[in-house]
């Protein structure tokens, strides 16, 4: 039985423990909130007092943390997964961080004959609860392969992208399309509103349009109400694109929607909004920041 440890119990690592444990995987997880792990010992997972607790026997180590200073301490840190993982095991770090620390984080695994898999994804806590998520890997493909079990527990698609930090980037594509998805569905709709549109009516009508988005779908009644219950949270998303656009400076790529989007989202986080719905964006047409 494939032996899977898991560092990170939150909103989207929470469910992925719970999916693999649905799928008969060996689980065992640890979470610096340690009552996180409570329901999942309920279940039959093991606890672990740190995350090189957690690497101790795995075949597979999945990581989902929330940014690049949580995942340098929990893989590299005092106590972290490098202390004690096995050679020819695989960390597989569903993350969100930039695909130069996916590297970095790589090569030190190779010097203890582990690897990585970078294997951000999309779908948001409705996706991870749901299993439908889907996930961009970069990495060797017959690691991808040991952990294509793991990954179809909670992955609907299971996308391949090339070397590690591919995965990375593919999610940097990801955020830059949403930063213009939330803006475009925050102005849209308090234009609409201002008009003296119907809005539920118009919303039904869009879907039927070329404007058809997850987006519109599942977040246009936080903006019709004015309420962004988290989703994704707003500072997080922020976070994503300022990653994306340093990459974009690397490669010469001027991403001039993705830097407004980035400044006026900043303005929402600043104004206390931050833990919102991405969505939380329409925020500013609404003057509110």
């Amino acid at each position: 039985m494939t032996r899977v440890g898991v560092v990170g119990l939150g909103a989207m690592g929470g469910p992925m423990a719970g999916h693999a444990l649905s799928a008969g995987l060996s689980v065992c997880v640890h979470n610096r909130t340690r009552d996180r792990e409570e329901p999942f010992a309920a279940r039959g997972a093991t606890r672990a007092d740190s995350p090189a607790e957690v690497a101790i026997g795995a075949d597979l180590v999945l990581t989902c943390v929330s940014d690049v200073p949580d995942l340098e301490q929990v893989v590299l840190g005092d106590g972290g997964i490098i202390e004690t993982i096995q050679p020819g095991a695989v960390v597989v770090d569903c993350s969100t961080v930039s695909p130069t620390i996916s590297r970095t984080i790589d090569r030190a695994l190779r010097n203890h004959g582990a690897r990585l898999l970078d294997c951000p994804v999309s779908g948001g806590p409705e996706g991870a609860q749901r299993g439908t998520l889907t996930v961009f890997v970069g990495g060797e493909e017959g690691d991808l392969e040991k952990a294509r079990p793991l990954l179809e527990s909670f992955g609907k698609t299971i996308a391949y992208m090339g070397p590690v930090g591919s995965g990375q980037a593919a999610k940097a594509v990801n955020q830059i399309f949403l930063a213009g998805a939330y803006a475009g569905l925050g102005e849209a709709l308090v234009f609409a509103e201002q008009a003296g549109l119907p809005l539920d009516k118009l919303v039904d009508a869009l879907q039927g349009g070329a404007a058809d988005s997850w987006v519109i779908r599942n977040r246009s009644q936080n903006v019709i109400t004015g309420a962004y219950p988290p989703g994704f949270r707003l500072w997080m998303h922020l976070k994503d694109i300022r990653i994306a656009l340093a990459e974009a400076s690397s490669l010469g790529v001027d991403l001039p929607v993705t830097k407004l989007v980035a400044e006026l989202e900043d303005r929402v986080v600043e104004a206390g909004y931050g833990n919102d719905d991405v969505s939380a964006y329409a925020r500013v047409p609404r003057g509110q920041v």
